[in-house]
């Protein structure tokens, strides 16, 4: 195979962006800044993300100089240890109506109504549920419960918050009464109450969820995060965030928070004292350009909070969602991407210590090259996993100790299964005859299945 290869790069649609992937740096002087530790600016993310603007196409030689880069600095900063949680995934509702483009998670939040006859397929579980299925997974020694849902319209941040929808009259709101569907979710805090069992770790409330939560009142973002907190809510994922360009946003997600908007949300469950991680979606109309700012405004906001734990890549899932059926993508990200942004992200963000390599989005083989790409967290155990199953990933719901114990060691790495928050660890004995989880609230090291 030559070092290069023109056709590696996946050609993007023109969407009239004024945000291009040109340069006045070199790839050399940004490749020479990474080496040395020196924080990088925009351009220098963008000629490390295309190896080099000089040329179109993907250069494999530069690339991996900016691997061996990464996997240096990640070794530096973490060791050989790779870590992962026991954890569950509790999608409280699969309702939506917000037309996201890259998303097949979702249902119309139509077909959920009482008078709605057909079948649809989606799912919306009662705080009774969530319960159960949180309770079950903690007695088996799960760790953490991780939920993120689609914005169902009778879903109010507590009671207050209904009595305020109620008595709205606006028509812009997305709200409408529990009475309404088959289905009642309650409130979000009656949900964090739920899954809040036994010191499970409940790691929920998207920026995006947030912003449905505090809709037709004066409250603020961090209001809204204290009643969560108080309710039993640890730590805040960062999704929603796609990519932190609006020209981007306006494409893909145009009903959605703006970037403002959600940094604002983010800094604000922060600035309570809860725990948040980042991520980026990349791989669909976007170009380097816009994954290096997105970058940077990560790398802002953790310079203004501290309070991002792992920052997660995921390579956009494009089979069955309304961005392939519509003809605007035909590809996700390629493989050299892939390998090119988690350098990128280990090299960029200077400040979060974790970076993680997602086996959902690149399957074994790649979630296990990305260890040697400058990603050290190798996601959790998950139980179930809905969102990239229904966009057309194929690379499994599941993952046990064993097998993680087993794959990260055949890598010459140390397997260490952590807390949430990355305070709690304890290396994993891939020699052992039984391989459990030990950390959880419950857990005596039995398998979890």
């Amino acid at each position: 195979m030559d070092a290069f290869e023109a056709s590696a790069n996946v050609p993007r649609g023109d969407f009239g962006f004024d945000r291009r992937p040109a340069t006045g740096q070199s790839f050399e002087n940004a490749l020479a800044k990474a080496r040395a530790g020196d924080r990088l600016d925009v351009d220098d993310a963008v000629e490390l993300l295309t190896t080099g603007t000089d040329r179109d196409g993907i250069d494999r030689q530069r690339k991996e100089r900016v691997l061996e880069a990464a996997d240096r600095r990640r070794a530096a900063v973490v060791g050989d240890e790779v870590t992962f949680v026991a954890n569950l995934n509790n999608n409280v509702t699969t309702a939506c109506n917000t037309g996201c483009l890259f998303c097949n998670f979702k249902d119309r939040s139509e077909q959920f109504r009482t008078a709605y006859q057909d079948d649809h397929g989606g799912f919306t579980k009662t705080p009774t549920e969530s319960r159960a299925a949180v309770r079950d997974a903690v007695e088996r020694g799960v760790y953490e419960v991780c939920s993120v849902s689609g914005l169902h319209p009778a879903l109010a941040l507590d009671a207050d918050h209904r009595e305020i929808l109620e008595a709205s009259d606006r028509s812009d709101l997305n709200y409408r009464p529990p009475a309404a569907y088959d289905v009642d979710p309650r409130t979000y805090v009656e949900q964090i109450e739920a899954m809040n069992v036994d010191g499970v770790h409940v790691h929920s409330m998207t920026p995006e969820e947030a912003y449905h939560a505090r809709r037709g009142t004066d409250w603020s973002y961090e209001e809204v995060f204290e009643r969560l907190q108080a309710a039993g809510l640890d730590s805040v994922p960062g999704t929603a965030a796609e990519i932190l360009v609006d020209e981007v946003r306006d494409v893909i997600c145009p009903a959605k928070i703006d970037s403002g908007e959600w940094l604002e949300a983010m800094e604000a469950a922060a600035a309570v004292g809860l725990d948040t991680t980042a991520t980026i979606m990349y791989g669909h109309v976007e170009n380097e350009a816009h994954r290096a700012i997105h970058l940077d405004r990560v790398r802002q906001l953790q310079d203004r909070t501290g309070a991002i734990r792992e920052f997660v890549p995921l390579s956009f899932v494009h089979e069955e969602t309304p961005l392939a059926e519509r003809g605007m993508v035909d590809a996700g990200a390629t493989a050299d991407e892939d390998e090119l942004m988690v350098a990128v992200s280990r090299l960029y963000l200077d400040n979060v210590e974790h970076i993680q390599s997602s086996w959902v989005k690149y399957g074994d083989a790649g979630g296990l090259k990305m260890l040697s790409c400058g990603a050290d967290d190798f996601m959790g155990t998950i139980l179930s996993e809905e969102i990239t199953k229904r966009a057309g990933g194929d690379h499994g719901e599941f993952r046990s100790f064993r097998e993680y114990a087993d794959m990260i060691s055949a890598v010459g790495r140390v397997p260490v299964e952590r807390s949430t928050d990355y305070e709690r660890r304890r290396r994993v004995d891939p020699d052992a005859d039984v391989v459990g989880p030990e950390l959880g609230p419950k857990a005596d090291g039995t398998p979890l299945l």
